[in-house]
């Protein structure tokens, strides 16, 4: 009896995407679906993927739909000030400084100042030139001179090497408004974070930055299978913590 419960119980349980390919391929469906029927990539996003493609970057930007998704999460939120971790060519920018409107400003942090220098002049090409300002050099060091200068956002959006999401988190919530959102993308790892094995370190280290949002005493959090899925969390107010 007991054993049948535990066989049950186990026949349940979601098996691992890549042990079960039609699992997998379902999933790349209903993304494809998603990007297809809400989140149509228009010319000047179909020309910043054309820019980096020509320009040699690699093709990790964000998908139409976590796109879509960055826009609406910063409209409806209300925000003026966004902190961008990781610019690549400008894509995801276009994305957040579109929620913005014509009054917010996005502050984009990049390491590589050859990215810096295609995603500002894809953000001048799409109408957003005098709204964001680049700061070139590892991430962790603009932070820090960011934390110096008292700066405080609403709207954080990660998207950089994943073995920081940890440590850029904690500065988030030193930057951070009461309320503001953070989003974070590829905290999905390929799918590997969900199951009873993760797919390498990388899945490691995103499984491992989820259980630190989803515990964290100062967040509201909830996961999103939307690309290579993206956690999304608010910053409480104080009397929230208690």
């Amino acid at each position: 009896m007991y054993t049948n419960r535990i066989r049950r119980r186990e026949s349940m349980e979601p098996k691992h995407p890549h042990d079960r390919h039609e699992g997998w391929e379902l999933f790349r469906q209903l993304n494809r679906y998603m990007n297809e029927q809400f989140a149509p990539q228009d010319e000047v996003l179909a020309s910043i993927r054309r820019s980096m493609e020509e320009n040699g970057l690699p093709p990790i930007s964000v998908s139409p739909a976590t796109g879509k998704l960055l826009t609406m999460l910063v409209a409806i939120s209300g925000t003026k000030n966004v902190l961008e971790i990781g610019a690549l060519g400008g894509y995801s920018g276009v994305c957040l400084a579109r929620g913005l409107g014509r009054g917010g400003l996005l502050t984009s942090l990049e390491l590589v100042e050859d990215y810096a220098r295609l995603a500002k002049q894809n953000l001048e090409k799409a109408g957003f030139g005098s709204q964001v300002v680049y700061m070139v050099g590892p991430a962790l060091e603009s932070l820090e001179a960011l934390v110096a200068q008292g700066s405080r956002f609403d709207f954080f959006f990660i998207d950089a090497d994943k073995e920081n999401y940890v440590h850029y988190l904690d500065y988030c919530l030193r930057l951070a408004n009461p309320g503001a959102i953070i989003a974070a993308d590829n905290t999905m790892a390929g799918s590997g974070i969900g199951t009873p094995r993760a797919l390498g370190r990388r899945g490691e280290i995103m499984r491992q930055f989820n259980e630190t949002v989803a515990r964290h005493p100062a967040l509201d959090a909830l996961f999103l299978p939307i690309g290579d899925g993206v956690t999304v969390a608010r910053v409480k107010a104080a009397k929230e913590e208690r």
